[in-house]
């Protein structure tokens, strides 16, 4: 894509942003800070003496800590629970990637909320609920985004990420990339309300942060270690504060911004994580991890601050949940909640403010992931194998209490088995939704190897898909395929982005879709190396390594709207190879 055809595209996208409506002056800012993979236990504030966080520390000190708050076992369901007040498989989120992570169109947000109430909104980060148009950000009610939409990356360093649809690069670590550009957006709009949702993807793998902030860690003694020390990697757990730290520095610089433009009485700022640690680590002794749906894997810190209306120092012990900020923030702000759905989440505000006074009864909040579901209530869990706690006495889950609870436990069973029955049936046998495209108020569709299908002998270049590319294609009668449903007839300019060695030029592919066809020749060698393992603290688990890919053009493609296989195939293969494929790129522009 020329620089003029993106500048173009960037100013075409701004231009659709509608203007809201006039909000009222005196409703407070809106500030969610969300961190991937950090768990209840990496912040000093919950007593980890491996790590200072005085920044994350000062919100639940000068703010309110909810004690007991839970989220999902992984990433995207904890974000569809936040976006939305409901419980993720209502919103059709039940995997983490391939399409699985998308929430589904008929869900409103809290971005909607918000628009509709005037405010400014933006996120900056890590979305995981969609990338395609109308599941993009931009689709969600955030009249900017900048980020990317998969579940991971491959290296945090001049990441190429996206603003609002177009590819561009990252610029530094990228955790200090998505505060710059959070920065920008509140000294923009510091005169009138904004909602700023900054979704950090760190302390997430692959285990990388700066020189400055790894260094105090590189040869650290860790004393406080996992509950089971024996599954508890050194260099894991450094490299996770690590990033925990730089993330401590980033909030900071957040603060301050507020602070220094005066507006920190007259912003809510919130601060959770969106599922336990993803690695062993302390983690006050809670058993499970990311993906468990024991207390371990679900509990995370929460903090929120309002300076003035929410008392400082207030540590509130009832449970609450990922699934109430919807709720709780439409009402600490006065403005109408758009989803005409029922809402699963409640309002806090009763809790944090005092106000309206009300007696807080007991209530369950629900933990699912891959089938496996457990209930917390204010005193008991029951897990996903039946076994009943009382994590009051018992807060590791070491003891199962269920033949001294009988009545108890089969009162929690049976709101198990309810909750299976309303929420759960078929979810992991829904019929995969196409990926949409050529929709006009967002002509950019994005199609990475993430969602596509590799046929023949082609391979992802890793076996968790959201940062892969394909690579190992030498037949011409292999192929790559992506589901798609195209929303508008017309004109559509196709770019595949890859690389191919000096050897294996001349290629000739063709891409099609219900008859229509393009062809386009492999003439250009492009063959950078690897990248990514010089920044990683540790082994990395399943993150792709990843490389710069280059920019081939087919002709323009008449799309007619339908569901279709969109074809990526070889006509001749010269060489070994035919070339890796990142993604394609899909405009409408006619």
């Amino acid at each position: 894509m020329s620089a003029r055809f993106v500048a173009i595209l960037l100013a075409l996208l701004a231009s659709r942003i509608s203007a809201p409506a006039a909000a009222d002056a005196k409703r407070p800012n809106v500030v969610v800070l969300l961190a991937d993979d950090q768990g209840w236990g990496d912040l000093s504030f919950n007593g980890n003496t491996n790590i200072s966080t005085p920044n994350i520390d000062s919100l639940g000190k000068n703010g309110a800590v909810l004690e007991h708050f839970y989220v999902c076992p992984v990433c995207s369901p904890t974000r569809a629970e936040f976006l939305t007040g409901r419980w993720h498989p209502r919103g059709g989120v039940w995997n983490v990637s391939q399409g699985g992570e998308r929430l589904n169109l008929d869900e409103k947000t809290i971005a909607d909320t918000f628009t509709a109430a005037g405010y400014r909104t933006a996120a900056f980060g890590k979305w995981h609920n969609g990338m395609q148009y109308p599941y993009h950000p931009r689709g969600r009610g955030f009249g900017e985004y900048y980020g990317f939409c998969s579940g991971h990356w491959g290296d945090y360093f001049d990441a190429p990420l996206e603003h609002n649809g177009v590819l561009v690069k990252g610029d530094g670590y990228i955790a200090d990339d998505f505060t710059n550009h959070a920065l920008k957006f509140i000294e923009e709009n510091k005169e009138r309300p904004f909602f700023c949702y900054v979704p950090y993807n760190t302390p997430h793998w692959p285990p990388q942060a700066p020189d400055e902030f790894y260094a105090p860690f590189a040869n650290a003694d860790i004393r406080m270690r996992a509950r089971n020390p024996k599954q508890e990697n050194i260099a894991d757990t450094r490299a996770s504060l690590a990033m925990t730290a730089n993330l401590d520095w980033n909030v900071g610089r957040i603060l301050r911004q507020l602070d220094e433009l005066k507006l920190a009485e007259d912003t809510i700022v919130i601060y959770f994580s969106d599922n336990g640690p993803n690695t062993w680590r302390w983690n006050g002794g809670m058993k499970g991890k990311k993906a468990s749906t024991d207390e371990g894997g679900v509990r995370a810190s929460f903090f929120i601050r309002w300076p003035g209306k929410i008392a400082e120092g207030k540590r509130m012990t009832p449970i609450a949940g990922a699934v109430d900020l919807l709720p709780t923030l439409a009402d600490l702000c006065g403005v109408p909640i758009v989803s005409t759905k029922p809402l699963d989440g409640v309002s806090l505000k009763p809790l944090l403010t005092g106000l309206p006074k009300v007696e807080w009864t007991d209530r369950m909040i629900f933990s699912h992931w891959g089938g496996n579901v457990s209930v917390r209530t204010q005193n008991y869990r029951l897990d996903n194998m039946g076994h009943f706690f009382d994590m009051l006495a018992d807060p590791g889950q070491d003891h199962d209490i269920s033949k001294d609870q009988p009545e108890v436990t089969k009162r929690l069973a049976k709101a198990v088995a309810d909750y299976r029955a309303e929420v759960l049936p078929g979810i992991a046998d829904k019929e995969l939704k196409p990926f949409t495209v050529g929709y006009p108020e967002f002509p950019i569709t994005q199609l990475p190897a993430r969602d596509g299908l590799p046929h023949g002998g082609i391979q992802r270049s890793s076996k968790a898909p959201n940062c892969s590319f394909f690579t190992h294609w030498t037949k011409a009668e292999d192929s790559i395929t992506w589901d798609i449903e195209v929303a508008t007839a017309g004109k559509y300019e196709a770019v595949v982005y890859y690389t191919c060695p000096a050897a294996d030029v001349g290629s000739k592919v063709e891409l099609s879709f219900n008859g229509a066809l393009s062809e386009a020749t492999v003439s250009e060698a492009w063959d950078p190396p690897l990248h990514g393992m010089e920044h990683d603290r540790s082994p990395r688990e399943a993150e792709s390594f990843v490389k710069e890919f280059k920019p081939l053009k087919f002709g323009t493609l008449e799309l007619k709207p339908g569901r279709g296989q969109l074809t990526l195939k070889a006509l001749n293969v010269p060489g070994k190879s035919v070339m890796d494929v990142r993604l394609i790129f899909v405009t409408l522009v006619k």
